[in-house]
């Protein structure tokens, strides 16, 4: 998962143990520390005064076990006698194990700090190896346009706020359809450069085949009218950014967005935007290095008294 990850878990000296089974019975397991900040000290600066961390000891079943042991730890925690006022739950786990990360979102957790870390590494050659061609994306290119979109949501759904639901590939192929055949973009605004307007959708082959996918689209904001969060302005707006997972860390997202960034200049945007998921442990950092800073953030409203 990660080379900088320590070889053993680390596990408290004390705590209570908690348990819980998945659904063929196979067991999972934990222990519940529980600490206490004196008024005054220097630790209650940035720790609640009760505190309950979980350790989690899940096997091979990160998702389902996370989710399990969670459950366990609600009732564990009603029968430790937890207050609602000035306390927390806390789970330190792997950035990269978007299994787990999922299962803690649905309970409630929130990715509030992160231990973040910088190693010396030999200089990488990011250079696009073998035959690495960028196109737009043609009407006859749905089907893969679509696969990749559905590989982008997948994972998002693991970190976030992205709901896979029946019927999510239908969805995908009719949106992406519209979009691979506007003409114009918004309010029917056409390209003095004489490319392609419509909603810019990139397609990265390598030897041909489908590899990355750029699928963005404009926003023409007048903050009189229209409510946008954004400076007046055309706008170019990143949808869906994904790379099949065998490929990531060749340099082929990067290529894209270069060229997507190229295109929104050429067009006259004043500027870019998108989302992401800070829970997410590839988008931020990327998008960071591309030049993206937060300008609003969302937050949804978490219990603040108990554990879902």
């Amino acid at each position: 998962m990660d080379p900088a990850l320590p070889e053993a878990y680390p596990l408290p000296r004390g705590g209570e143990p908690v348990m819980a089974r998945l659904r063929g019975g196979e067991p999972v397991a934990g222990l519940t520390a529980h600490t206490t900040q004196p008024p005054g000290s220097l630790a209650s600066l940035w720790s609640t005064t009760e505190t309950y961390e979980l350790f989690p000891l899940l096997g091979d079943a990160p998702g389902e076990g996370m989710d399990a042991l969670l459950h366990a730890l609600r009732r564990q925690l009603g029968e430790l006698g937890a207050p609602e006022h000035d306390s927390s739950c806390l789970v330190t786990w792997p950035s990269g194990d978007v299994a787990a990360t999922r299962a803690l979102l649905d309970h409630g957790f929130v990715p509030l700090s992160c231990l973040a870390i910088r190693t010396p590494v030999a200089t990488v050659d990011t250079k696009l190896s073998g035959t690495v061609k960028m196109r737009r994306a043609e009407p006859a290119d749905v089907d893969s346009v679509v696969e990749l979109a559905m590989a982008e949501l997948e994972y998002a759904a693991l970190v976030g706020a992205s709901v896979p639901r029946s019927g999510a590939a239908g969805l995908k192929r009719d949106a992406v359809s519209v979009r691979l055949r506007a003409k114009s973009g918004p309010r029917g605004i056409r390209r003095a450069d004489g490319a392609p307007s419509g909603d810019p959708v990139w397609l990265a082959e390598r030897d041909g085949n489908p590899v990355g996918l750029a699928e963005c689209g404009w926003v023409d904001a007048d903050n009189q009218h229209s409510g946008h969060r954004l400076g007046n302005g055309l706008w170019g707006y990143v949808n869906c950014l994904s790379v099949r997972e065998e490929e990531r860390g060749t340099g082929i997202g990067r290529e894209l967005m270069s060229l997507v960034h190229d295109d929104f200049a050429a067009a006259g945007a004043v500027g870019s935007y998108l989302y992401y998921n800070p829970a997410n442990p590839l988008s931020p950092v990327f998008w960071h290095r591309r030049g993206y800073r937060p300008l609003w953030t969302l937050w949804e409203i978490r219990p603040a008294t108990a554990l879902r």
